[in-house]
C-alpha cells in the first residue's frame, strides 16, 4: 500500500516552515541532489554548510546559490575528500571548531558503479570507503555535537542496495577476487544503511537525543553516474533519463530534506518515491527489505567500521567513556 501520510502529492517543500537559527551539513552538496537540497533550504532561512571535494566546483555552486537568493544567504563550505579519512578527520574538527550547533547532517554525497577496482588511500575499495568508512567516520566525530543539539543524521542510501549478494562480503571487503561494478555499490548503499539502522540501536540504548533517518532519491538526473560510472553504464543511463522512469534531482533530493526537517518520522523505515519501482512519484514511507537490519550482520559491520578507520564511538549512557580516534 502506498504511504499516504502526506497526501496523494506525498512530501514537498510546501510543508517546511521557516529555518532561520538552523543549520544543515550536506555532504557532496555542490551538484545533484545536494545541491538542490541545499537549495530548498536556504529558501527557507537555513543556514547551510557543504562538505564537498572540488574546490571550484563548491565555490561556483556558493555563487549561484547567492545569486539566487541574495549575497547574504548563509551558505558556505568546507573541504572534504571523503575517500581520505584524514580529510575526514580534519573537515570534522573544523566543523566542531566553527559551527557551534548542528540541526542536521545529510550524508547525500556518493560514488557510484566504479568499472574497474580503484583502492582509496586508505587502501579501502573506493565505493566502500567512500559511501560508508567516510560517512562513518564523519558521523562519529560529530557525534557528540549532534547531541547537544538534538539533531540528525540523515543517512541517503539507495534502491541499489537490493542488488547484489545483499549482506555484506566480510571474508573479502575489498572485493580482490570477485570484482564488479554494481554489486560493490550495492554492498556500499547496503553498508551505510545497516550503520544508520545499528546506529538507531545504538542511539536508543544509550539513551541519546539524535534521530537517524535512512531515505533514497529515487531515480534521479543527477551527474553521479557520468562521474564514477563506466561508458556504458553512463549511456544507459542518458537513455534512461529521457523516460518517465527518471525525475529531476530536485525532487530527487526532497526524500533528504524531509528526513532533515520533518517530525513523526519512523526510524527503522527507507523514505522515497513511491510511485512506480519506487524510482518516482509522491515522496513517503516506501518498502524496507530486511536483509537491510539484519541484526548480527549490522554488528559485526560496526566493529569492522571502527576498526576500519580507527575511531571508537562515545555511544555509551552519561559518565561513561568518551569516543576516540585511535592512533
Amino acid at each position: 500500500m502506498p504511504d499516504t501520510t502526506f497526501g496523494p502529492k506525498g512530501w514537498t517543500p510546501e510543508r517546511l516552515g521557516p529555518q532561520n537559527g538552523k543549520t544543515y551539513l550536506i555532504t557532496g552538496a555542490n551538484a545533484g541532489t545536494g545541491f538542490q537540497a541545499a537549495r530548498i533550504l536556504l529558501a527557507k532561512g537555513a543556514q547551510v554548510v557543504m562538505l564537498n571535494r572540488s574546490v571550484d566546483k563548491s565555490e561556483a555552486a556558493i555563487q549561484s546559490l547567492k545569486d539566487e537568493f541574495g549575497q547574504e544567504a548563509k551558505v558556505s563550505f568546507v573541504r572534504m575528500d571523503l575517500s581520505d579519512l584524514a580529510s575526514v578527520r580534519r573537515a570534522a574538527q573544523h566543523v566542531l571548531e566553527t559551527v557551534p550547533q548542528i540541526t542536521a547532517l545529510i550524508c547525500n554525497a556518493a560514488i557510484a558503479q566504479v568499472p574497474v577496482q580503484k583502492l582509496t588511500v586508505d587502501g579501502f575499495e573506493s565505493q566502500l570507503g567512500t559511501n560508508h568508512y567516510g560517512h562513518f567516520l564523519l558521523c562519529g566525530m560529530l557525534f557528540d555535537r549532534f547531541e547537544m543539539s538534538k539533531g540528525r543524521i540523515v543517512v541517503v542510501a539507495s534502491l541499489g542496495y537490493n542488488m547484489g549478494i545483499k549482506t555484506i562480503q566480510f571474508e573479502d571487503m575489498n572485493w580482490d577476487k570477485n570484482y564488479s561494478a554494481n554489486p560493490v555499490y550495492s554492498q556500499s548503499k547496503l553498508a551505510q544503511m545497516m550503520f544508520a539502522y545499528e546506529l538507531q540501536d545504538r542511539v536508543k540504548a544509550a539513551g541519546k537525543a539524535v534521530g537517524v533517518f535512512v531515505c533514497h532519491p529515487g531515480s534521479s538526473a543527477t551527474s553521479l553516474i557520468t562521474t564514477s560510472g563506466g561508458f556504458l553504464t553512463r549511456i544507459l543511463f542518458k537513455l534512461m533519463s529521457l523516460s518517465p522512469m527518471v525525475q529531476s534531482a530536485e525532487k530527487g533530493a526532497y526524500p533528504e530534506v524531509m528526513c532533515a526537517t520533518e517530525d513523526g518520522l519512523a526510524q527503522r523505515a527507507l523514505y522515497g518515491p513511491t510511485g512506480r519501482m519506487q524510482f518516482v512519484g509522491p515522496v513517503g514511507k516506501g518498502v524496507l527489505n530486511a536483509h537491510a537490519y539484519d541484526k548480527p550482520v549490522m554488528t559485526r559491520l560496526w566493529q569492522v567500521s571502527e576498526e576500519a578507520v580507527g575511531f571508537t564511538w562515545n555511544l555509551h549512557k552519561a559518565g561513561s567513556s568518551e569516543g576516540r580516534t585511535l592512533l
